[in-house]
């Protein structure tokens, strides 16, 4: 078997704050989210990576292009319809769903995207919290 080489190996810490770039380099839409994503091969936002949150901080409303998995590493997340994901659990969001998130505490989430996010497609019931 034969050794990795450097560029066939990328190692980051999840506690290494220069580890992490903003979700939202502008801060338009995303303020307090930042991001590891190792593979640079793929979209931002599909695949495999770490994604953090300071305390207050909110996701954009957004809708799953494929079914997204994340394991919640560290702290609390709250969906707009009041589900509260605490550390060590894993949740599964079928493609399609529409949500967004907030924290109160800040979280750490490994996350597993399909596909990429949409645009929700009505935002009014992302506010009201329906299924």
């Amino acid at each position: 078997m034969k050794p990795i080489k450097s560029r066939e190996r990328r190692v980051a810490s999840i506690y290494d704050a220069s580890a992490y770039e903003p979700y939202d380099p502008e801060g338009k839409s995303e303020r307090g989210t930042s991001f590891i994503k190792l593979n640079s091969d793929t979209q931002r936002d599909v695949g495999f990576y770490i994604y953090r949150m300071e305390p207050g901080a909110r996701s954009t409303p957004h809708r799953h292009g494929g079914a997204e998995e994340f394991l919640i590493v560290e702290g609390e997340l709250i969906d707009n319809d009041g589900t509260v994901y605490k550390a060590g659990d894993v949740v599964w969001l079928a493609g399609g769903t529409e949500h967004t998130s907030h924290t109160e505490t800040g979280c750490i989430i490994a996350v597993y995207a399909e596909a990429a996010e949409q645009s929700p497609v009505d935002n009014k019931e992302l506010s009201e919290g329906s299924d």
